[in-house]
């Protein structure tokens, strides 16, 4: 895992996606903003959604609604995507079985930092 886009992140630096995000970034991971509005966040590009980011893309964070999720399975698929991590408090059982069915390793409900954190 080295390319991570991470959707919902945002440009305050007191939001968890933004202090996950930074995380992630001083760890080495190369992050690749996905947020409606900002040119640059945490000194990257922001891309508007996943079609638009031209390189290969390992891990997808999620920190938008669980139905969102919904919205950019497609995307998932397109881009061939590994795996799919929606965040605290996001819980979409029918993307997670999906996700099941096409090899795409999802986690949900739960902080890809914490994680990292337990090493």
């Amino acid at each position: 895992m080295k390319n991570i886009a991470i959707i919902g992140l945002s440009p305050n630096q007191e939001k968890p996606s933004h202090l996950v995000s930074k995380y992630l970034q001083d760890l080495g991971y190369k992050i690749y903003p996905i947020y409606p509005k900002e040119d640059f966040i945490l000194n990257e590009k922001v891309y508007r959604n996943l079609k638009e980011i031209p390189d290969e893309i390992d891990t997808v964070v999620m920190f938008r609604k669980a139905s969102f999720a919904n919205e950019i399975f497609e995307d998932l698929l397109t881009k061939n995507i590994k795996n799919f991590w929606m965040q605290l408090g996001v819980v979409n059982n029918e993307i997670m079985q999906k996700c099941q069915k096409y090899g795409i390793n999802c986690v949900q409900d739960c902080c890809i930092k914490i994680e990292l954190q337990k090493g």
